[in-house]
């Protein structure tokens, strides 16, 4: 993977690469996206912490590098906080570009005005232990989709999506065409044009009438 194919998945955003990859990697989840506006990319660091615990996420902010996308879990998903304002900015200044937390946050208005994008399927103040190490850089599950260390991970308003880090680039392809496309078909859609005409719709509907 080159760092430009993983910016352009940043900015194709969500919905683009999911499309690109085949409609793969679909992290099958309601999250919450603490940041409005916001959208992050990059290699997943992985955390699997032990349920309803965070000890995982103390030792996870001594790995974390500029660029990374920190993932936090459990064995089962539930409503407890795994990382408030005070991680949180130890995950700003080790340089993570966005958390995806498959739990709880808390501190909502303070980690909305620290500004790390964070999405998290809960918010809840129910606080978790620091009794079980966890497991860092281990291949975790969100939301049906598997992610392992270094997979490219994608996040915005539609919520996110996995890209596998050996199919980073061959789906960075696939968006910069997509994007071309579109971009073609949005002209034509503001000219007047109909999707149901510019897909062929109204012809298969025809011959089959």
């Amino acid at each position: 993977m080159n760092s430009g194919a993983g910016a352009l998945l940043a900015d194709a955003g969500v919905a683009t690469v999911y499309e690109a990859a085949g409609r793969r990697g679909l992290i099958d989840v309601e999250l919450t996206q603490v940041v409005p506006g916001s959208r992050a990319g990059g290699p997943a660091r992985t955390v699997r912490c032990g349920q309803d615990d965070n000890r995982a996420v103390h030792e996870a902010m001594t790995r974390l590098r500029p660029g990374e996308v920190l993932v936090l879990t459990m064995p089962e998903p539930t409503p407890v906080a795994l990382i408030g304002e005070l991680l949180a900015t130890q995950a700003k200044v080790a340089g993570a570009v966005g958390v995806l937390v498959d739990a709880a946050i808390r501190d909502f208005d303070e980690l909305r005005e620290l500004g790390l994008p964070v999405w998290s399927r809960w918010r809840r103040v129910r606080g978790a232990t620091k009794r079980v190490r966890g497991s860092l850089d281990v291949p975790v599950t969100v939301g049906g989709a598997a992610i392992s260390p270094g997979d490219h991970v994608v996040l915005d308003a539609d919520g996110a999506v996995v890209v596998g880090r050996d199919d980073v680039d061959t789906v960075a392809a696939a968006c910069t065409a997509r994007l071309e496309k579109e971009a073609g078909l949005r002209g034509r859609l503001l000219a007047g044009a109909f999707s149901y005409d510019l897909h062929g719709l109204r012809a298969a509907d025809e011959q089959d009438g």
